[in-house]
């Protein structure tokens, strides 16, 4: 359905766009400090979905909706806002999680990344600019070849973002033994949550 040569072209463009920090790495590395490793990889998860479902959506024609209907974008853009401050000011409140601390289930976390990435709109419009370039309507199903290029991008971005989330989360384990320095832990990555919603909140549609 791909050729080869398309291919070819195409992951190396997606691995430097895995590899390029963003809002999701940048959740997943707070998530890390905040709650540990495992989480970590469990937002990383649910981002890669979150990215996959913005593929979908674009290839069914419903990301042209949210680039041309302005109340829907900012609707989903504040509802984004409104998530991460919330996740923020959780993550002040708290603190990292302790040593002995029982650990909040990774399906939160999970939830967590699913939940910011669906929640900016700005990936189905970059969706929307990035892949149709590699889309041959002549070769076959839009729809299978957008999934087939989203898979490539989640499987990427799932691994990229999971190891950044997994470097903060050991070097966050180090320091949670000490009460002063799992509160600054809590601080930075609350900190992290609140810099992603106003990144999300003054953002123009392309």
């Amino acid at each position: 359905m791909i050729d080869i040569v398309t291919l070819l072209a195409f992951v190396p463009a997606a691995l430097a766009l895995n590899l390029t920090p963003g809002a999701d790495m940048m959740f997943c590395f707070g998530q890390g400090l905040r709650s540990g490793a495992r989480p970590a990889m469990a937002a990383s998860a649910g981002v890669s979905v979150g990215a996959f479902i913005h593929v979908m959506l674009a290839g069914l024609g419903l990301g042209a909706a949210v680039a041309a209907v302005p109340w829907m974008f900012d609707a989903i853009r504040w509802i984004g806002v409104a998530y991460l401050l919330y996740l923020a000011w959780g993550a002040l409140r708290g603190g990292a999680m302790p040593a002995d601390a029982p650990r909040r289930p990774t399906r939160f976390a999970f939830r967590d990344g699913l939940l910011v990435n669906l929640t900016n709109p700005k990936v189905i419009l970059f969706v929307l600019a990035f892949i149709p370039q590699f889309v041959d309507p002549a070769a076959g199903s839009v729809l299978l070849q957008f999934l087939a290029f989203g898979a490539i991008i989640s499987t990427g971005g799932f691994i990229v973002n999971g190891m950044v989330g997994v470097f903060a989360g050991r070097a966050g384990q180090v320091l949670i033994g000490n009460r002063r320095a799992a509160r600054i832990l809590g601080w930075v990555s609350g900190g992290i949550f609140a810099a992603l919603a106003i990144r999300l909140a003054i953002m123009e549609r392309a």
